[in-house]
């Protein structure tokens, strides 16, 4: 590779993140503070993306204290350690080839690990049924999802793949379909009806890119990101009969099915409204669905796990994707091992049950809380504006900016809410996440908000993020600015 023509077309047609460039530039601050340069902000506070451990939460105490015994099996023998931890320990262990977490597993995950997740899928979903055979364990949910892109992806130009994509969708969905080879179809969500997906919307965006690619597979988040919208049965139905009629693989991310707070509002999965819908429905249509150790709960992003279950795939596809699995070798054993307890915490009666509801339980009530409050707060904000989330771990913020901002992108060549971001960094060590899909030009301009952090993470991100803005307003002309802005000077 002596020259830039020889990288793969594919690597190079891959469109860059503009999540990509702000990590950059974070990193650049955080390390200019390291070397003493003088900042108004001790440290870059980074709310950008879904990694609530980095944010300051902390983890579920019986997750850690068994993979502890895990990794260091001297400790089973520990009294100070719950019971349940220490039988639990050792039942996995068990399991390991080796009784080492040192050593390899199949590559679709452990047998005892899939067995659990297929236990847990009917339970959540009232007896459907569920088979441990159908469950693949990948390193995070993501990888599970490129493996079944890259067995859809074919043909060039108009025959193409092309999978139907929201808009909003998670900033990295765009760059992994371009490393697929797949082509993104977007369909847009109904930003006035909570960010709803519209069944006229889902057809639109079908009919226009067909003759463009050849569409075979939907992609949707329930609960959305980073829209935070929840699904009830009536809209799961429409959706399942779309992708039926349509001949579409249905590709499910229900990663955060375990944060759901808006007031009346329930996760409730595909798998379970596909199988009430009777035969014609649940005995054809093709569905994957995602889950993941980033969940809300558990924010164990590092530890590289995740799930998915096939349902009514052909024997012969399921094949090629433990195939697929194999090039990974296996899900690291600790992440796996941690997806077992997540999907079998501990029980009534158990030494640890009582802790770990009471942790869980302030997980859920902190998330629900910092949705209300950084909501109520922004929207107070002259020039923000934005739909409450449901569900998730976002806040999706609309900047309503001045003109002069975005005249000032442009001849940056950067998105109006990317120079916000930037800015945003700089002056204040915030890192928000731009609402912009990877150079997708839509006209309108959005931040992205982790919310699933401490209380007063969250307020010192309000407290910066408010002093930034009213400075970025002070300085040009905005129609809507005067009362709302004094209203939250003086509550700073």
């Amino acid at each position: 590779m002596s020259s830039l023509q020889h990288v793969n077309p594919t690597v190079k047609g891959i469109r860059e993140s503009a999540h990509s460039g702000l990590q950059s530039l974070a990193a650049h601050v955080t390390q200019e503070i390291a070397q003493g340069m003088q900042k108004p902000f001790k440290e870059v506070i980074d709310i950008s993306s879904g990694d609530p451990h980095n944010a300051g939460m902390k983890p579920i105490s019986f997750v850690r204290q068994v993979l502890a015994v895990c990794l260091h099996p001297e400790l089973l023998g520990n009294t100070t350690l719950p019971l349940d931890v220490r039988l639990r320990a050792q039942r996995l262990l068990e399991v390991c080839d080796g009784g080492s977490v040192g050593s390899y597993t199949d590559s679709s995950g452990m047998p005892h690990v899939r067995q659990s997740i297929a236990e847990f899928i009917m339970r959540r979903d009232v007896g459907v049924h569920s088979h441990a055979k159908d469950v693949f364990i990948s390193s995070g949910s993501e990888r599970g999802l490129m493996v079944i892109l890259k067995l859809l992806a074919s043909g060039e130009g108009d025959t193409q793949t092309g999978v139907l994509t929201p808009r909003p969708c998670p900033h990295t969905l765009p760059t992994l379909l371009d490393d697929a080879g797949v082509a993104l179809v977007p369909y847009q969500l109904m930003e006035d009806r909570g960010w709803a997906v519209d069944l006229s919307e889902l057809h639109r965006a079908l009919k226009c890119d067909r003759g463009g690619c050849n569409p075979r597979a939907i992609y949707i988040s329930n609960p959305g990101t980073p829209t935070g919208h929840v699904q009830d049965w009536k809209s799961i139905e429409e959706v399942i009969r779309f992708a039926a009629a349509e001949r579409l693989l249905l590709l499910v991310d229900e990663v955060y099915q375990d944060s759901v707070y808006g007031q009346g509002k329930e996760f409730i999965s595909f798998k379970r409204v596909l199988f009430e819908m009777g035969k014609e429905y649940s005995g054809t249509v093709q569905m994957v669905s995602l889950h993941s150790l980033s969940s809300a709960c558990m924010g164990e992003c590092g530890l590289r796990a995740g799930y998915m279950e096939l349902v009514n795939m052909d024997p012969e596809v399921t094949h090629f994707v433990d195939t697929m699995l194999c090039t990974d070798i296996s899900s690291p054993v600790t992440g796996q091992i941690a997806l077992d307890l997540m999907v079998n915490p501990p029980r009534p009666g158990d030494p640890s049950y009582d802790t770990y509801t009471q942790e869980i339980l302030l997980i859920q009530a902190t998330l629900s809380q910092n949705a209300q409050r950084a909501h109520e707060f922004l929207n107070d904000l002259p020039g923000m504006s934005s739909q409450p989330a449901k569900g998730g771990i976002y806040l999706y913020q609309r900047l309503h900016l001045p003109s002069e901002i975005i005249e000032k992108a442009k001849k940056l060549e950067v998105e109006a809410c990317v120079l916000y971001c930037q800015m945003l960094l700089k002056e204040e060590g915030v890192f928000l996440g731009a609402g912009c899909q990877n150079g997708e030009t839509t006209g309108n301009h959005y931040l992205r908000l982790c919310i699933l952090v401490p209380a007063d993470t969250l307020e010192e991100v309000l407290a910066r993020l408010a002093s930034f803005h009213l400075r970025l307003m002070d300085t040009c002309p905005y129609p809507d600015r005067g009362v709302k802005g004094r209203d939250i000077r003086d509550t700073l």
